[in-house]
């Protein structure tokens, strides 16, 4: 069984390509099964994000092209929702929409209480990782992974190491870093994704390194797969490379949801 379960679509603002499309060619790699899981709506940075008022289209174009192709891949709803050590933030109307899960990921780091977060991963502000000792930079994101972990508000960590996205690595080991996230991880029964946006990066690499997939694997932590496609050449993308890496770890289960039930598959 093949899993995609972390695709956007023009809704986010930062996409290309028809939802039906994306489909297509989902069903063209033989994908079983396929998730939309968008930007949710958030009362804060809406240049990246769908708006609330288009929420229910959203939810209703899912569900009509799962019915549509039915009886040839089975498509998931779901959100990828930004976790900023301030749940306020996040709108009671997705968490409690009726989704198949829900990716809870970290694009922001910094005091919840001014202006200060930091949009790490956007290029317009890949000067700040130079303001600041990289160490405390990747403790401070996985202090706040952790933090989102204890939520348990989400069923699926989102590329969980992005801070290495445009390769300013940590000169402590990346493990002891993760250390405590993993742990949370684990305790609050999350799905890590395996997700092969970052061999389109900077970085060159899956999120998350084989590294931290060892240790995941060691914890017990279930996984699952994504491409992070904006766009339909992404979906799919780098499958092969990023299941063999699984595999050569010693995983050989993956998730998928219903409901954010979890069902564990072969792959």
């Amino acid at each position: 069984m093949r899993v995609d379960l972390h695709n956007h679509t023009v809704l986010c603002n930062h996409a290309d390509g028809s939802m039906e499309d994306f489909i297509k060619k989902a069903i063209e790699l033989e994908i079983d099964i396929y998730g939309f899981s968008d930007h949710a709506p958030m009362d804060f940075d809406p240049k990246y994000r769908m708006k609330l008022s288009e929420k229910n289209k959203y939810e209703e174009d899912v569900l009509f092209l799962k019915e549509k192709y039915k009886n040839q891949i089975e498509i998931l709803l779901a959100y990828e929702v930004d976790y900023m050590q301030n749940t306020s933030l996040i709108l009671p109307e997705i968490l409690s929409s009726k989704v198949d899960y829900l990716i809870g990921s970290i694009h922001f780091i910094g005091n919840k209480n001014d202006d200060g977060l930091w949009g790490f991963d956007n290029p317009e502000f890949i000067g700040k990782y130079k303001e600041k000792n990289i160490d405390l930079i990747w403790e401070d994101y996985f202090y706040v992974i952790e933090a989102m972990a204890k939520s348990s508000l989400f069923d699926i960590v989102g590329h969980i190491d992005l801070i290495k996205v445009f390769k300013y690595l940590p000169k402590k080991d990346i493990r002891l870093i993760a250390k405590k996230a993993l742990k949370a991880i684990k305790k609050s029964n999350m799905v890590l994704e395996l997700n092969a946006a970052g061999l389109r990066k900077p970085i060159k690499e899956t999120y998350p390194s084989a590294l931290i997939l060892e240790e995941a694997f060691c914890l017990d932590i279930p996984i699952t797969f994504s491409s992070d496609a904006h766009s339909v050449e992404q979906v799919g993308f780098a499958y092969e490379e990023v299941s063999s890496l699984a595999k050569k770890i010693g995983y050989t289960k993956c998730v998928t949801f219903r409901q954010r039930e979890k069902i564990f598959l072969e792959f």
